[in-house]
């Protein structure tokens, strides 16, 4: 009886047993993944239609009174353009100050919440809660409470660019380092350099060119953001929009959209050319 057992577990397995016993695998995959789209799919269309964009009646209703909001906005009136060179420049200013105070915050704080950089796991997981609590707050609220503290005006809109830069900013840094490539640090550490060391020698050389690319691209967010801290009175060419929209002057708002417009595409090419320069 014994022999007789062994020797069918020596028997080799039909080919015919293996194909089916793969396809039977790839199929519970397909399956799985199938049913994985249509969860997906129904999470996505049951909040369409829970805010509404499903409602076919209502969007068409809303066509004509677009289209009659356009026709109140043509011609764009530039009769004021020499009053919006001053708070253009002040959300330009807004936005480069604004992300220079968000890369100097960024770096010490993208360090702590590397993994292969914090001093510390408890100071690791302080700079995450850190960056969490920054992305939360959104830069608009954050706009308010400075326009409180320290008044209207372009600071306030710095500091909410700069404060809410960080969460994201910070955060791509980090994980920019976590993927660094382990030698170079570990080489630096070999030779007795200290932590400062290790960072400037070991780690930065690798990361420069993509921390310099998340800094270029939070600028360009950071332009457009700071048009829209002006709603909330941090100055800018926000400011001069939302006058021009409660006075009901809409040509006027087609035009500061267009000056807008205009700048955006500028600092746009601004930034594709300090890319391809710099990184």
């Amino acid at each position: 009886m014994t022999l007789l057992m062994r020797r069918n577990r020596q028997q080799p397995v039909h080919p015919s047993a293996e194909y089916a016993a793969i396809a039977g695998t790839v199929l519970r995959r397909r399956i799985r993944a199938a049913l994985w789209v249509a969860v997906l799919a129904a999470v996505v269309l049951g909040c369409c239609g829970y805010v509404g964009l499903l409602d076919a009646r209502r969007l068409g209703e809303g066509v004509p009174a677009l289209f009659s909001l356009l026709g109140e906005m043509w011609p764009p009136d530039f009769s004021r353009a020499g009053s919006w060179v001053e708070p253009m420049v002040d959300t330009l200013a807004m936005s480069v100050a604004g992300t220079a105070l968000s890369i100097v915050l960024s770096l010490p704080i993208g360090l702590a919440a590397a993994r292969n950089t914090t001093p510390h796991p408890v100071i690791y997981h302080l700079a995450r809660a850190i960056l969490n609590c920054l992305r939360a707050v959104p830069d608009l609220i954050m706009g308010i409470v400075f326009v409180a503290a320290v008044g209207f005006g372009a600071l306030p809109g710095v500091l909410a660019l700069g404060l809410h830069s960080v969460g994201m900013v910070a955060k791509f840094f980090a994980e920019a380092i976590e993927r660094a490539s382990p030698a170079p640090i570990e080489a630096a550490r070999a030779v007795g350099a200290r932590p400062v060391e290790v960072v400037v020698y070991g780690v930065l050389p690798q990361v420069l060119s993509q921390l310099a690319d998340v800094s270029i691209y939070r600028w360009e967010y950071n332009f457009r953001a700071s048009t829209v801290l002006g709603l909330v009175g941090a100055g800018g060419i926000g400011f001069e929009l939302i006058a021009a929209l409660r006075t009901l002057e809409y040509r006027q708002v087609a035009a500061i959209m267009v000056v807008i417009l205009a700048t955006v595409t500028i600092v746009d090419g601004i930034s594709s050319w300090l890319r391809g320069r710099f990184i």
